[in-house]
């Protein structure tokens, strides 16, 4: 018998918003008091975009912690612009842009309106989306959406950020528990050709090229994704049990 905890990022979802800076360090904060809280020592981690940083990071605090992780559309330190998806790159440049970005994203809510049907490669129903909009309805309550562009470790900044995870990785290439990677066609920030790459650069990671998918891979194959994690945890326990 397992459980699936799947907890939102405090100031997204159905989390609290308080009045903090929602930096990447801040999320680390809170994660780590809902797993004490909880009482949860390990588990197989499911991660996707920003939820990898913490992952890796939360596996090179807590070696134990982590049993099995299955990622997606993953953080990584970029050492220049031009490692991230070129099509988003004026545009996430403008989201860090003082002023600009808090005027995109505050008050035009852009990350919700903007960036997330783009990254998916169906059409959400209004549906969906309002079920997206639900948590960031006034400007003050998208502070959190804006914060995590403006926490993207690119070119060396923030120096802080980019330095954090730039240590998980290294230890995230040193780690032998068992790995699952999923990589879209053509994908954001992972390109299939960077996926296979970065799978063959780890210790135990089985890459699944999924047939199409931008940023929100779980919003276009979430049967794929979730036939393949399950088949995955299924043959691990039975390792576990060999």
């Amino acid at each position: 018998m397992a459980h699936c905890i799947a907890p939102d990022l405090i100031g997204f979802g159905q989390s609290g918003k308080p009045d903090i800076e929602y930096r990447f360090a801040d999320h680390i904060r809170y994660l780590d008091a809902f797993l004490d809280h909880a009482g949860i020592s390990s588990a197989f981690v499911i991660a996707q975009d920003w939820g990898t940083a913490l992952a890796f990071h939360l596996g090179a605090r807590r070696p134990q912690f982590i049993r099995g992780l299955a990622f997606m559309e993953f953080i990584r330190p970029m050492p220049e612009w031009n490692d991230f998806h070129p099509a988003q790159i004026e545009t996430f440049q403008k989201f860090r842009t003082p002023g600009v970005g808090e005027e995109m994203i505050l008050q035009g809510n852009a990350f919700v309106e903007g960036i997330l049907p783009a990254a998916t490669v169906r059409k959400l129903s209004e549906e969906e989306m309002s079920v997206y909009r639900a948590p960031f309805p006034t400007p003050e309550s998208r502070r959190p959406t804006w914060r995590f562009p403006n926490e993207l470790p690119i070119a060396g900044e923030p120096a802080d950020v980019y330095a954090t995870v730039e240590q998980a990785h290294r230890v995230l290439a040193q780690s032998s528990y068992p790995k699952l990677l999923f990589a879209g066609n053509p994908g954001a920030l992972i390109s299939p050709a960077f996926a296979e790459s970065f799978a063959k650069g780890l210790k135990n990671c089985r890459l699944v090229q999924l047939s199409s998918g931008l940023h929100y891979l779980q919003e276009d194959h979430p049967d794929v994704i979730g036939a393949n994690i399950k088949e995955w945890l299924i043959e691990q326990n039975e390792l576990r049990l060999a």
